[in-house]
């Protein structure tokens, strides 16, 4: 996935939230005291005429488009506008939540990159969605992953019982469970989402799609390193569970169900419990394809087999 602008991230990071002290160069301030990005900005363009159109169809919609997107300065004040509203209670009201949000959002160029990306990721991946509009508003498991990296940054600033307690409100809203020091990179879709589970040193590269009731867990109690890295455009289907500290190499795939308790190599297939490699995967990002079901095709089973 190559993104319509132009990105922030250092090369070789897997972490998108980590605070850059140079971030003011990629905003500026408006008037009235909001920021924005101060380079073209496409998907949020686009997101501000969808939400234009939703009017037309239903004007019905006008008071929510104008509240989170057409009343909004930018695309990272929109994406905190919306989670916050999810979000809201515990004793924290939403123009709170919506300032700590932002505050995230902005600490990092490339923490905006990763908003912008994961929408893109959706929007080319998710057959169901049609607009950048959707994620925004409707898909909590964009809703979670973006709540993540505002605790995940906020635990990088030492303001760990806050972000435990941003970690606790994710889970409650949306029904996903991540600590905040967990590390995702960028283009990250988040299917459906519920009952995600990603430990305290889970690292998520770049490009992954991961389905629902998917655990990247740890085993035993000891501390350290103890839960999975993900490499970059790995696909990992729903219910999967991955224990330990073990690698997916990039371009694998992880089939449904699977239990994974051993290294990956990259570019195959893993299915079962244990998981075996059962093949090897043509694509360069199976998490873009989206393909679970390639090695089902052409197979027959006998009456009472099953599959």
């Amino acid at each position: 996935m190559q993104p319509p602008f132009p990105t922030s991230a250092s090369s070789g990071s897997s972490d998108q939230n980590t605070p850059d002290k140079s971030a003011t160069s990629s905003s500026v301030r408006t008037e009235d005291g909001h920021r924005r990005r101060s380079s073209a900005d496409p998907v949020w363009e686009s997101l501000q005429e969808e939400a234009t159109k939703a009017i037309q169809d239903e004007p019905i919609l006008a008071a929510a488009m104008d509240e989170t997107i057409l009343g909004q300065p930018s695309l990272e004040a929109a994406v905190a506008q919306r989670v916050a509203g999810k979000l809201e209670g515990h004793g924290l009201t939403g123009t709170q939540l919506q300032r700590l949000l932002e505050s995230a959002y902005f600490s990092s160029p490339a923490v905006g990159d990763a908003l912008r990306c994961d929408l893109i990721a959706i929007r080319e991946r998710d057959p169901a969605a049609d607009t950048y509009l959707d994620p925004l508003m409707f898909y909590k498991g964009f809703h979670a992953l973006s709540a993540h990296r505002a605790a995940h940054y906020l635990w990088h600033e030492g303001r760990r019982t806050l972000a435990r307690l941003l970690q606790s409100m994710i889970s409650e809203a949306f029904a996903v469970d991540i600590h905040p020091a967990a590390q995702f990179g960028c283009g990250i879709l988040l299917d459906h989402a519920t009952s995600f589970v990603a430990g305290e040193t889970a690292i998520v590269e770049d490009n992954v799609s991961i389905l629902h009731e998917v655990t990247l867990g740890g085993t035993g109690k000891e501390h350290g390193d103890r839960h999975p890295v993900v490499r970059s455009g790995v696909l990992i289907g729903a219910g999967a569970k991955i224990l330990g500290r073990v690698e997916i190499g990039s371009g694998s795939r992880i089939g449904a169900g699977s239990v994974v308790l051993a290294d990956v190599p990259p570019h195959v297939t893993v299915v079962g419990v244990p998981a075996e490699i059962v093949s090897c995967v043509n694509d360069t990002r199976p998490s873009e394809a989206m393909d679970h079901c390639s090695l089902l095709r052409g197979s027959s089973f006998e009456s009472g087999t099953g599959i």
